[in-house]
């Protein structure tokens, strides 16, 4: 989907790496949430508490998600997985812009 619709938005930012990683909260009518996001050029670990959802908008990542040794490289239009309850490495190669979703059960 390229465009929320009917959604409350965060105002204020979520910071992290010294800024190098941005993302604000969208909260959707039924309670579902998304963040959109901007990470800069880097490698960052990140945990998650659950299950999320990253899809790719724009730029070049690599991501080493949990129980891997392989580097998995995903560009615009991409999405990858990741459980709840572990951490994942990603590598961002060119500036990303990315949208979480926070699946839960």
């Amino acid at each position: 989907m390229s465009e929320l619709n009917h959604v409350s938005i965060t105002k204020m930012a979520n910071i992290y790496f010294d800024g190098q990683v941005t993302s604000r909260k969208v909260t959707f009518s039924d309670g579902s949430i998304k963040t959109l996001g901007i990470m800069m050029p880097g490698e960052y670990t990140f945990s998650t508490t659950e299950e999320e959802l990253m899809e790719i908008q724009q730029g070049n990542v690599s991501v080493l998600l949990p129980d891997s040794n392989t580097w998995q490289t995903f560009t615009a239009n991409q999405a990858f997985g990741v459980p709840a309850n572990s951490s994942f490495k990603i590598k961002v190669i060119t500036l990303a812009d990315y949208c979480c979703s926070y699946i839960t059960q």
